[in-house]
């Protein structure tokens, strides 16, 4: 490849540069998640846990690129949310906020990072207890889990986002669980967390969007959500919504001084990524983000809820569709799970998770030896709900 060429792909995956940011972030969030559980006890707050690893992931970026000539953006990409329970999604809350887990309780960690733009989201779930876990907490987690297998292999060159949205919901239902309705899976480019490329988790009339076929050089972020419920969570209180993000192509003329006061804190502070209220000055931030909301300056990422006694979990990884097949670079692995469901007897399901991750090269027999390695590495990944914590391919 020539420079010039180089030059003009330089912001892809084609640009060694690009791909070294991208897993940088990514090994920064996945060592947040591993922070966040090992301070997950009964009685700790939840917003302690995530101002931690929020804190962690500014302190990791911080200490990169410092010595170089142009200032690189680096930090949070999409701020800490532990949502517990029933509670589907987006629970950052605020500094005064008292709310503490309890032993037993599903724990959905979700959070991002970026450096320079290229950002690495994780999402992974916990069961705050000792041992294996079992009964239908065990099956939707499962049910996660393998819909996050399958989409793996199913987000590649040449196949198309309503391969996926089709397979994942056989998967949950396999499971006899959901998929969570509203949830999207999202092309990412650089300052681009949510790009026009979109998996939807549900198809239904409701929620529709364009046929889209991945391509090479492309990033992801694949989101999964299972329920034992319905599968169709509802917003209870706005109060709860923290997390916010900047709509670039919107402008609105604020009337209120404490809206005025807020939303250039914010265009200063977080110009392009999502950010929770905490990071804001509270008093004036509660008073002057209504006025802002209301006239689409910035995008709320609600908190929603299924019913009272329904399991919710929840994986989100990201993936880089390399010329070598598919990277997945964010995880972690998960608790043991006993479940009541298997896949068994499912053979559509076994076949997408037989599936390589890699491309098969043509060539000699080195090549082909390391063709043999990756075949094992993913036969470990089929029968999820016996080892549980094949989550890396």
């Amino acid at each position: 490849m020539s420079d010039d060429e180089r030059e003009e792909k330089e912001l892809d995956l084609t640009s060694p540069e690009v791909v070294t940011k991208y897993k940088s972030a990514a090994e920064i969030v996945n060592k947040a998640v591993q922070l966040v559980l090992s301070h997950c006890k009964p009685k700790a707050r939840i917003v302690d846990l995530c101002e931690k690893a929020d804190a962690f992931i500014r302190e990791q970026t911080g200490n990169m690129y410092k010595n170089v000539k142009k200032k690189i953006e680096r930090g949070v990409a999409f701020p800490t949310c532990i949502s517990v329970n029933n509670t589907v999604c987006h629970y950052s809350p605020l500094s005064s906020d008292e709310t503490v887990l309890e032993d037993g309780d599903m724990l959905k960690i979700d959070m991002g990072c970026h450096i320079d733009g290229f950002i690495a989201v994780v999402a992974h779930t916990h069961v705050l207890q000792d041992g294996p876990v079992t009964g239908r907490s065990a099956d939707v987690i499962a049910a996660a889990n393998t819909a996050a297998e399958v989409a793996l292999r199913l987000v590649r060159p040449g196949r198309k986002n309503s391969d996926v949205t089709e397979a994942i919901q056989k998967v949950a239902a396999a499971y006899d669980c959901k998929i969570v309705e509203g949830v999207l899976s999202h092309q990412m480019k650089q300052f681009v967390i949510d790009g026009n490329k979109v998996v939807l988790s549900v198809s239904n009339p409701d929620s529709r969007v364009d046929e889209a076929e991945f391509e090479e050089n492309e990033v992801y972020s694949i989101d999964i959500v299972t329920s034992t419920g319905e599968g169709k969570p509802k917003l209870l209180d706005e109060k709860q919504t923290t997390i916010y993000k900047r709509a670039v192509d919107k402008n609105y003329s604020l009337k209120m001084k404490a809206s005025r006061f807020i939303f250039s804190e914010i265009s200063q502070k977080f110009p392009i990524m999502p950010f929770t209220a905490r990071d804001l000055e509270e008093k004036r931030a509660r008073l002057g983000l209504v006025e802002c909301v209301n006239h689409d300056l910035l995008q709320p990422y609600p908190v929603l809820h299924e019913k009272p006694g329904d399991f919710v979990a929840h994986i989100k990884f990201t993936v880089l569709l390399m010329p070598n097949g598919s990277d997945r670079i964010t995880s972690h692995p998960l608790q043991d799970l006993n479940t009541t469901k298997t896949i068994d007897n499912e053979p559509e399901i076994k076949a997408w998770l037989a599936l390589p991750t890699k491309t098969k090269k043509k060539g000699g027999g080195k090549k082909k030896k390391a063709k043999k390695g990756e075949k094992a590495e993913e036969s470990k990944t089929e029968p999820i709900e016996e080892d549980a914590n094949g989550t890396d391919s």
